[in-house]
């Protein structure tokens, strides 16, 4: 079902009314790194009556697995603007990156333990995360980007730091499309809004498409400009009323 309809006719009128009347519609982004995209040009163009206040932790992982590229506090940190005084009107989450594409086989590996077993420990604490962030207000869930770092990469911190993960990259990203059908299916249980990217995500060889790298390539996140228009236009059904 489009996500569009699951949202209630009374939720999509009041974003109607405050856009009408010149109100802001305050959208919290929280996620890792991957969530500066909202940060482009692209997407405040495309929605200027939408005010995003993105929250961002570099190496965060909702899982709660341990993840040894990160000294940060990330589950407080991502957590702290659930609670603050500002007032949310729509919540956007896109974690699990990391999780997927390094702390799930980098556990697995150091400790001898099941990938699938890994897995379930991380959807099991980042849907206990979206649950809670759905109490403040209504939650679009984002797919999880896919692995860009190719198995022969070993330029730029985070290739460094993850070539000790065994696991090649059609490995990570069948993982990760698994992680994201498991995540889609929850939320439309759940009745929480998920936007899946992985259909257009994906290049003719099953890993991610070409035109998604970064132009810097010991950069592994997505090509912002490629990310920002593709999110915008599945993005646009549903904020654009």
């Amino acid at each position: 079902m489009d996500i569009r309809y699951r949202q209630s006719f009374w939720f999509r009128w009041r974003r109607r009314l405050r856009r009408i009347l010149g109100l802001k519609w305050n959208v919290l982004v929280v996620g890792d790194s991957h969530v500066q995209v909202f940060e482009h040009s692209c997407l405040r163009e495309a929605f200027p009556w939408v005010a995003f206040d993105v929250v961002w932790v570099g190496g965060a992982t909702a899982s709660g697995l341990e993840n040894p590229n990160s000294k940060t506090q990330a589950s407080h940190l991502l957590r702290e603007p659930l609670y603050s005084k500002k007032r949310y009107d729509q919540i956007f989450v896109n974690l699990g990156e990391v999780d997927v594409g390094f702390v799930i086989w980098y556990r697995a590996q150091k400790y001898q333990a099941d990938v699938e077993v890994m897995m379930e420990m991380a959807l099991e604490n980042y849907q206990a995360y979206i649950r809670e962030a759905s109490q403040v207000a209504p939650v679009i869930v984002i797919s999880v980007p896919l692995p860009t770092i190719a198995d022969d990469n070993d330029w730029g911190e985070v290739a460094n730091l993850r070539r000790e993960v065994k696991a090649s990259q059609r490995e990570r990203t069948r993982l990760t499309l698994a992680f994201n059908r498991r995540m889609e299916e929850w939320c439309g249980h759940n009745e929480i809004d998920y936007l899946g990217l992985d259909d257009c995500s994906l290049g003719e060889d099953g890993l991610i498409a070409p035109k998604l790298l970064n132009e810097d390539p010991a950069d592994h996140h997505y090509n912002p400009e490629i990310y920002a228009l593709m999110l915008r236009d599945r993005l646009l059904p549903l904020l654009d009323d």
